[in-house]
């Protein structure tokens, strides 16, 4: 009995900076796009996270 594509797990999309795109395709590009857009939300808010952190010990050992 042959496994159906749809049956088999997908394999987790993953980008590498620098990445050959030639052979991707538009669907998967796009979904490249997603992720990337999705990890630049994660990092602006650790980003924002860390500065208060940063910003609120300065504040401390200012006083």
């Amino acid at each position: 009995m042959a496994i159906e594509d749809d049956d088999r797990p997908r394999k987790k999309i993953s980008h590498e900076i620098g990445q050959d795109l030639s052979l991707l395709s538009v669907e998967e590009l796009t979904e490249r796009i997603a992720l990337l857009k999705s990890e630049i939300v994660r990092l602006e808010e650790a980003a924002t996270k860390k500065r208060a952190s940063r910003d609120a010990a300065n504040s401390v050992f200012k006083s």
